[in-house]
């Protein structure tokens, strides 16, 4: 009898994970397209501000906010920022203005150099002063300068100098 009460349990629960999926729509999130980032209302301006951006034409979401150096560092830190915006999201934690942690601004550093490297390799022999944020002089090309009324201009309103 405890043998297929835990058949009965592993049944229930798996029946139960395949509802909340298929309802959910949850394993969307394991792709890439930009619209599922947008799913939370918080997001609205970043997704409106890039989708009006050149970078909309080339790059998603997670071109820029996701390590690409390994798989296994991708699938981590997009599993770890997914909870952590399921935890603030789902708590009403969640701030009006969305902001890049410091080890989310080195991830999208380090994706602005591997996309545009050569650019990169070109100002090395200049006198560009490298000690900044590509987003600094080029805030308006992830983003661009458009967007909803709630942070109209995606975090240049509420610039961290």
């Amino acid at each position: 009898m405890p043998k297929l009460s835990f058949y009965v349990a592993i049944m229930a629960f798996v029946f139960a994970m395949g509802v909340f999926l298929f309802t959910t729509n949850a394993t969307a999130y394991a792709g890439s397209e930009a619209e599922n980032c947008a799913n939370c209302h918080v997001m609205d301006s970043a997704y409106e501000n890039w989708f009006h951006a050149p970078h909309q034409r080339v790059t998603e979401c997670v071109d820029c906010h996701l390590p690409h150096d390994n798989f296994v560092n991708y699938w981590f830190e997009k599993g770890r920022t997914g909870m952590h915006d399921v935890y603030m999201f789902s708590t009403g934690q969640a701030p009006a203005v969305i902001r890049a942690k410091p080890g989310t601004k080195a991830i999208i550093q380090e994706n602005c150099i591997r996309c545009h490297q050569n650019t990169v390799e070109a100002m090395l022999v200049g006198s560009m002063d490298l000690d900044r944020y590509c987003w600094e002089c080029h805030r308006d090309v992830a983003h661009g300068p458009r967007g909803l009324s709630i942070a109209p201009y995606q975090d240049s309103l509420f610039y961290d100098h």
